[in-house]
């Protein structure tokens, strides 16, 4: 049996079977992107040859209207395909009642109580909110966004996670006045080198950055659909208060897991009393044996959909098919769908300093231009390569990280040869594709150069 239900935002927004990636977020976050870049390849497409004399704009509601279409598709084959596997779904909210008892209350608050052997928890996180006045009534967050019905307009953005960048450039790559407000660091988590090139570059390309600066109140001065906010911010670093409007301010400060309201004290899971998050075993399990957890809701682990999927197939195969494989939580490939794409895998440069030490890691990297963006003179040497290696392991790939074009679909590649331990000579030794981003990680076009002068000399 799968339970899942969704609990509407405080703007009212809901949706179907499938959790975030599929319904609020990787899925419609990345058809937005691409909307984004047809934008730009609009603008590209005259310097190659195309000539159109009528005005070009962007419909908001037709963008959602075909998000959402497919998103609906997709929920159906979900459904479908619970269906066929016989697994019985239950659109309900689940509790914790007892042990190997748990409560389904639908959407009419009718409850019942069934029993299992064995439970999983992937109950994931929501949007967090800031706690100050007119957040809530005023704000949307990521949850809101991808099924807005009307284009938000001029927009803050508060906060610096990937999901703050993400949306702030595909919002101003449909043209819309942006603002990022930053508490403190981009990307945090990430290295910080790619972190701030992507800074510099969504700003050169238009977004607003309001820095060291956290909102303390938010009012409405006009409805509408977009109607106009007044957002009052202090200083991080001082007393200073700023004001401005906005038709929209939209909140990506971090994410919260669902684990306090699921009963789980009924049962003695524990949980980390500061975060929410579940500590679990290497096998996926709880304090409690016939309880497991997978996902974002996991202390110390990824926040990634496919580490989710991988953790939860690898562990149905342990308990019904006699499988041992374990989840890798190493070498996890992931992409920022900011308007210059940011793919890794592995160690940022800080981390790799602080566990293997400064003299035993060396970068290479390079700036490079890709061949699309020659003739329209786009961004010449904005793209970057960073490659990192453990020295005393063979020099070792062991941070893998590009700034450009298409960075997914050149990360991935990249992180099965370093699951399979790949060293720079054996990158050195790859013939590359020519002309291609990804030829500019191998061979010799990646310049060597000391951590201690990296972030002064690059390119």
């Amino acid at each position: 049996m799968v339970l899942d239900f969704v609990t509407p935002t405080p703007q009212g927004s809901s949706w179907g079977l499938g959790g975030t990636c599929v319904n609020v977020g990787c899925i419609p976050k990345k058809l937005m992107h691409q909307a984004a870049l047809l934008g730009q390849a609009l603008q590209d497409s005259r310097k190659f040859g195309w000539h159109f004399t009528e005005e070009v704009k962007h419909n908001w509601m037709t963008m959602t209207e075909s998000v959402q279409n497919y998103i609906g598709s997709l929920n159906w084959g979900y459904r479908v395909a619970l269906r066929d596997s016989k697994v019985t779904y239950e659109n309900a909210y689940g509790e914790f009642v007892g042990p190997h008892t748990i409560k389904a209350t639908n959407k009419k608050g009718i409850e019942k109580l069934y029993t299992a052997e064995r439970f999983l928890i992937a109950t994931g996180e929501r949007p967090r909110y800031l706690g100050i006045p007119g957040d809530k009534e005023y704000c949307i967050s990521s949850d809101d966004l991808f099924s807005l019905p009307y284009c938000p307009g001029k927009t803050l953005v508060v906060g610096a996670s990937y999901v703050a960048l993400e949306c702030a450039g595909f919002l101003a790559g449909l043209g819309l006045d942006v603002t990022v407000m930053v508490r403190s660091i981009l990307l945090r988590g990430f290295d910080q080198d790619m972190a701030n090139r992507i800074g510099e570059y969504m700003k050169d390309h238009g977004v607003n950055f309001i820095r060291e600066f956290v909102p303390i109140k938010v009012e409405q001065v006009e409805e509408g659909t977009p109607g106009i906010l007044k957002v009052t911010a202090k200083s991080t670093t001082g007393d200073q208060i700023i004001e401005g409007e906005y038709n929209t301010v939209l909140l990506a400060i971090g994410r919260d897991p669902c684990t306090r309201k699921i009963g789980l004290d009924k049962v003695g899971v524990s949980i980390n009393e500061k975060t929410g998050k579940i500590p679990v075993n290497d096998e996926e399990q709880t304090n409690v044996p016939y309880i497991y957890a997978v996902g974002d809701i996991l202390q110390d682990k990824l926040e990634l959909t496919p580490v989710a999927i991988q953790a939860g197939r690898l562990l149905v195969r342990r308990l019904y098919a006699g499988a041992t494989t374990k989840c890798d939580y190493v070498n996890v490939p992931t992409t920022v769908f900011t308007p210059l794409e940011y793919g890794a895998c592995g160690y940022s440069e800080e981390t790799a300093v602080e566990k293997f030490g400064e003299e035993n890691i060396e970068v290479y990297h390079s700036n490079f231009w890709p061949l699309e963006w020659t003739v329209p003179s786009r961004d010449n040497n904005k793209c970057y390569a960073k490659i990192i290696c453990n020295i005393q392991d063979n020099e070792r790939v062991i941070g893998f990280h590009i700034l450009g074009p298409n960075a997914g679909e050149v990360t991935q590649g990249f992180a099965a040869a370093i699951k399979c331990g790949l060293t720079k000579e054996q990158l050195d030794s790859t013939v590359g594709i020519h002309p291609v981003c990804a030829e500019v990680c191998i061979q010799s076009h990646l310049k060597v150069t000391s951590k201690s002068c990296i972030h002064g000399i690059l390119g």
